[in-house]
């Protein structure tokens, strides 16, 4: 088979993108854009798109951005229709944009709009562009994690652990850990400590100047005399007074 286009075969070409043409511009217009014509309040029934809580519009949001992608992948379609159309017009259809070199007959019947050969065709590129974001966020908590330089001072972790522990959307079932048992024990590091390094330090106390030593008994402590972890004569004589 010639590489060289007839004039016969490039108006059967030209019929089939002008039909693809009618089809993706119907297609579009029909649904009105893939229903984003229509506003996002009025497809969620709400007076407003802010609800008391962002999962009441979950699906709406999910199936919004499925018609964003939907019509980001037609408008380039028809832009290749297009494109091919306007080569035909010009006669450098069936001639490689990169190389100038015939576009095998084989490939243009399977592609109509293929404007280049496959040597040359960039779709085959795959490329390792990532998101800048994923350099500014990185390590996972960006710029505010010092967990990464083995300092201890309080970093995005910890705002994030504080927030968490009030309750997020998860379940024990899609907890980090394994063998999670309930909900006060699903967060990251959830038995970290908190503010101190080894337990007593949580309930010894002192004054501002460092003296006066005194021993908070709150539930830590209580946890750790249940533990067998400490002895109650090694406490200041004070407290039994």
């Amino acid at each position: 088979m010639s590489n060289a286009l007839d004039q016969e075969r490039v108006q059967a070409l030209r019929r089939r993108l002008l039909k693809e043409r009618d089809d993706l511009t119907s297609r579009v217009n029909d649904n009105g854009h893939f229903g984003l014509s229509a506003s996002f309040r009025d497809s969620t029934g709400e007076l407003s798109s802010y609800d008391n809580h962002p999962g009441d519009a979950g699906t709406e949001t999910y199936e919004r951005s499925k018609d964003l992608a939907l019509l980001e992948r037609e408008a380039f379609r028809l832009e290749r229709v297009e494109a091919a159309l306007e080569r035909m017009d010009t006669g450098e259809y069936g001639h490689c944009a990169a190389c100038g070199k015939f576009i095998p007959t084989e490939r243009l019947e399977a592609l109509p709009t293929a404007i280049y050969c496959i040597e040359h065709e960039p779709m085959q590129e795959t490329s390792n562009t990532r998101p800048v974001e994923e350099v500014f966020l990185y390590p996972g908590f960006g710029r505010s994690s010092v967990d990464e330089r083995d300092e201890t001072g309080f970093d995005g972790e910890d705002a994030w652990q504080i927030v968490e522990s009030w309750g997020d959307s998860s379940s024990p079932a899609y907890a980090e850990g394994n063998n999670i048992e309930d909900y006060d024990h699903m967060g990251i590091e959830a038995g970290e400590n908190d503010g101190f390094v080894e337990t007593l330090e949580s309930f010894l106390a002192t004054d501002i100047t460092g003296n006066n030593l005194t021993v908070v008994r709150n539930r830590a402590y209580h946890h750790y005399m249940a533990s067998n972890e400490g002895e109650h004569f090694l406490e200041p004589d004070e407290l039994f007074e």
